[in-house]
């Protein structure tokens, strides 16, 4: 079955970094566009990164973009997403989600459990 395991979460000031990671299993892992998606205390949940399968392109929301960055080793079956200069409203559940098909954004079906990311002083 398909499985995905968010890990990296904690508490960081502003201005700090954090890299998470996601480790999934029971599916061809490099295949299949992953994604990022959080969700602030309170509030809906928010596309944040994707990373397109077979070798494809990355999608940042614009929030994050020359801050964030997404990567994926599919030989360890593990996306990452390197986040530096946090900022208090990047406090969120962070989701690892994987994508129908290879394509960014084309659609989700199965997500990890989170990892909570608190950014303050």
């Amino acid at each position: 079955q398909v499985q995905l395991v968010e890990s990296g979460g904690g508490l960081v000031q502003p201005g700090g970094s954090l890299r998470l990671s996601c480790a999934g299993s029971g599916f061809t892992f490099s295949y299949y566009a992953l994604n990022w998606v959080r969700q602030a205390p309170g509030k809906g949940l928010e596309w944040v990164s994707s990373s397109g399968g077979n070798g494809g392109s990355t999608l940042y929301v614009g929030s994050v973009k020359g801050r964030f960055t997404i990567s994926r080793d599919n030989a360890k079956n593990t996306l990452y997403l390197q986040m530096n200069s946090l900022k208090p409203e990047d406090t969120a559940e962070y989701y690892c989600v994987k994508g129908t098909s290879p394509i960014n954004l084309y659609g989700m079906d199965y997500w990890g459990k989170g990892t909570l990311v608190t950014v303050s002083s």
